[in-house]
């Protein structure tokens, strides 16, 4: 299954072509569910949200990009309640309850009865709609942001009306008025929050599974995800989370459901071997593995061929997009559909690292002869030594490999070594940049790119310097941290991390660091660094204050590598402008698109 995400490729609230090609990229799969449709005009939770009344006609689209191809496609129905946003509606926001949204502090207002019709109401119109654009069936949506599971909770649902003694009531009534809709013939799904992590008072796996059961009779299909407004960042959380992670949940609501509706298993299923044993386990009667399509459209045909998919490393880079800049739905390894063959010609690239792997893949799929050189013994650059980035690098050169793309690793090219008028794609990614704080002798200071590529820290208490709010200070601190270190961080900002709000990772990481006992030094910046520890400075007040260092590690932006810059060289990636691997990936794909057909950057 190919579950319903957020994407921003809708037009105003409708669906787009672009919406629509997505969806008919990843057709061949068993089930696609669209991106969630507000029911009602009172949601409108980003800006790109698609309204479910002006979706027929893309709704009748998909159905006809994907049937074809034997794909069972459910519209995706909300209603985001007091999880919502007011900036675009700009009315109060609806809830069972006055309970204030964990994460905006937005206070709804509490539904009255007519309130509670119209949203009924709203989703039998919305299945109305669906059913006429020929739709296989709806999904329900009460997951980790919905009405209905806020219904459902003891958390945001304190009512002492009927709609508050009887929780299920509202889904009750939900489903009843979209089955009266649907008809017997159509797919009537439920998305159900069974785990809400917040056991003092919300949705407990025992009480999942109690509403799975009560309502498994009235339901062709039930998906058993997690999360909650107390826990957003279990729904789809990133690396840091096992995948599979939803395997014991999902178990014990099939048990409990015991036959009588199939039940779809979701939580960061990325490769087929897992989604095959939790089959033959019994756990599911169906896997969702959208994040897993979202990085390789071609999955289901690739391993059927014996194939390797493109890896999803569940970094949730680009493909968490509810960000006020309203990025498009991406995969930080996917650029771009893979070209055809167009003609001949010899291309060099210098640099092994996520740029210089996509781009000779590229140009090798497109029939150009490529040499690759790489400087040091393995391939896959700094990147590859993270975490995440080892599976993907190894995938890219798998291909290279694959496509006869001529490696050489342990190999130092200079200038003399490229000849005048041959194409060649520079990728030598980046260098340090100049220090900003003043460090002492015999203070142990390394930038975070020696530490990455295997420097050997000295003894004494490590300070992390971050001035970017990235992942890599936080990683870091975390292995120095499991390696018996005492570690602090210092940044500029509020927090550590902000920019993993982005992948959702924002609070997981903070909780992380504390629990590690890393000490947090906020709104700070390093002056200096000698033999009594490091001097740091208050942003706002310039108060300073000492703290101890004996090693520091800065993960400051780093600097494009130039040593080899020069006409007809296209640089890419770091060594262009040091940036994430998802614009050294992108970099990567357009050198070998633009050198394949003579385009100039």
């Amino acid at each position: 299954m190919f579950g319903p995400h957020e994407t921003n490729l809708a037009d105003g609230r409708a669906f787009s072509p672009a919406l629509v090609e997505y969806y008919r990229r990843r057709a061949g799969v068993g089930i696609i569910v669209t991106e969630n449709a507000s029911v009602h005009r009172s949601d409108w939770p980003y800006e790109r949200a698609p309204l479910a009344s002006e979706c027929g006609p893309g709704w009748q689209a998909v159905v006809d990009a994907c049937r074809p191809n034997g794909t069972l496609v459910l519209a995706g129905l909300t209603h985001t309640g007091s999880q919502g946003s007011p900036a675009y509606s700009r009315e109060a926001l609806w809830g069972p309850s006055h309970v204030a949204d964990v994460a905006s502090r937005e206070l709804p207002m509490a539904m009255e009865p007519e309130h509670i019709r119209a949203a009924v109401d709203g989703f039998a119109a919305a299945a109305r709609v669906a059913a006429a654009a020929d739709v296989d069936g709806v999904e329900l949506d009460a997951g980790s942001s919905s009405l209905i599971r806020q219904f459902l909770s003891g958390l945001t649902n304190l009512r002492e009306d009927e709609y508050g003694t009887d929780r299920m009531l509202f889904v009750r009534n939900v489903v009843t008025a979209v089955r009266a809709e649907l008809g017997p013939d159509r797919i009537l799904a439920l998305r159900l929050s069974c785990d809400e992590g917040a056991p003092w008072a919300g949705i407990t796996p025992a009480i999942g599974a109690d509403i799975a059961r009560e309502m498994a009779p009235e339901l062709d299909l039930l998906t058993v995800v997690r999360g909650g407004a107390m826990a957003m960042s279990t729904y789809r959380p990133d690396f840091h989370t096992e995948p599979g992670f939803n395997l014991d949940l999902c178990r014990s609501v099939s048990g409990s459901v015991d036959g009588m509706v199939p039940v779809v298993l979701q939580g960061s299923i990325v490769d087929t071997a897992m989604a095959e044993a939790a089959l033959s386990e019994g756990v599911a009667d169906i896997i969702e593995m959208t994040r897993a399509l979202i990085a390789d459209p071609d999955l289901v045909s690739k391993s059927r061929a014996g194939a390797s998919p493109r890896p999803c490393i569940l970094c949730n880079q680009t493909c968490l997009v509810r960000d006020p800049r309203n990025p498009t739905v991406a995969c930080i390894g996917r650029a771009g559909d893979d070209p055809e063959p167009d003609g001949a010609g010899t291309v060099l690239v210098v640099g092994g690292g996520p740029a210089g792997l996509e781009a000779a893949r590229v140009l090798a799929l497109r029939g150009r002869t490529v040499t690759l050189y790489e400087r040091k013994p393995v391939l896959g650059g700094l990147f590859s030594l993270t975490s995440t980035g080892e599976a993907l690098t190894a995938w890219l050169a798998a291909e290279c490999v694959h496509l006869g793309v001529d490696i050489a690793t342990g190999v130092e090219i200079g200038p003399s070594d490229l000849e005048a008028g041959k194409d060649v794609v520079l990728a030598t990614g980046s260098v340090p940049s100049p220090r900003s704080f003043e460090v002492a002798t015999g203070v142990h200071y390394l930038d975070s790119g020696a530490v990455l590529d295997g420097a050997v820290l000295g003894e004494g208490p490590v300070v992390v310097w971050d001035p970017v709010g990235g992942p890599v200070a936080v990683a870091l601190a975390e292995r120095f941290a499991k390696a018996g270190r005492d570690v602090s961080v210092v940044t500029v900002d509020q927090t550590i991390g902000r920019h993993l709000s982005l992948s959702g990772d924002l609070a997981p990481a903070n909780v992380r660091l504390q629990r590690a006992g890393i000490q947090r030094h906020l709104l700070s910046k390093i002056l200096r660094v000698g033999d009594g520890g490091a001097e740091l400075e208050d942003v706002h007040t310039g108060q300073r204050r000492m703290i101890e260092c004996a090693v520091v590690v800065d993960c400051s932006h780093r600097s494009a590598d130039d040593s080899l810059h020069g006409p007809r060289r296209m640089t890419i990636g770091d060594c262009f402008a040091p940036r994430s691997a998802a614009e050294a990936i992108r970099d990567g794909y357009d050198a070998g698109v633009y050198k394949a057909t003579g385009s100039v950057r």
